[in-house]
């Protein structure tokens, strides 16, 4: 069954009794009778509140599953990450074309300005990242979604690298260079995963693979999250 057919017949099951109170609303107003319209108010406004908190719970879970929570991972946990470090929910569970091959990984680059050093380093948020299904033992989906991971750390060593070429602490030199490289980071995430076609294209996969583990070792000295100026990383 659809989806959205399954939510809107649940609208319909959840709002039955203010329907069954209205009919009565209706059938009593012509007798003249007021009492069952301000139950029936009553029963609006409280069935509204408990809306709200339910919509407002499934938005904070979809986001983040804290019901099975895993903190952020930092890069040297890559090799331990599995599909079970997968632990985001999704409601509506979607689907690559009708394929349920499919899953999502969230990324993000950190960052701490301190006085005379910064921490930058990329992290994967097992909790707010999703696999249709858990029990998949498809490998080449799974090395696509990590390279996402790969694709976050390499754009983090490059900032680190461009942060260390500054003749001396800059705050707002040091947050251009870091917002700068979240949004490179961001188009070639989404260029990775069009030219790919979330890893069914092949050859365009094992590019990107061989082109991103390349440049992560030429920037093997930017490996650690501190940048401390006058030295190297």
């Amino acid at each position: 069954m659809n989806e959205y057919l399954i939510v809107i017949i649940v609208l319909l099951l959840y709002f039955s009794p203010i329907f069954y109170q209205l009919g009565i609303v209706l059938k009593e107003r012509k007798k003249g009778n007021r009492k069952p319209f301000k139950r029936f108010l009553k029963i609006v406004k409280y069935s509204l509140v408990a809306l709200c908190v339910l919509i407002i719970g499934f938005a904070i879970m979809s986001h983040t599953n804290y019901l099975d929570y895993e903190e952020p991972l930092t890069f040297d946990k890559y090799e331990k990450i599995t599909f079970e470090n997968f632990r985001g929910i999704e409601f509506l569970k979607k689907s690559l074309y009708g394929n349920e091959r499919f899953a999502y990984v969230v990324t993000s680059i950190d960052w701490k300005i301190q006085n005379n050093y910064v921490i930058v380093q990329s992290l994967f948020h097992p909790s707010r990242s999703f696999v249709y299904n858990k029990n998949t033992n498809s490998n080449e989906l799974l090395t696509h979604e990590k390279y996402h991971i790969k694709i976050t750390e390499l754009f983090t060593r490059k900032a680190k690298m461009e942060i260390s070429k500054l003749d001396g602490f800059d705050e707002k030199r040091i947050e251009g260079i870091l917002k700068q490289t979240e949004l490179d980071e961001r188009s070639y995430q989404k260029e990775y995963d069009y030219n790919t076609f979330h890893s069914y294209v092949l050859s365009e996969q094992k590019r990107y693979e061989q082109e991103i583990d390349s440049l992560l070792d030429l920037l093997t000295n930017y490996k650690k999250p501190n940048v401390f100026f006058n030295e190297k990383n």
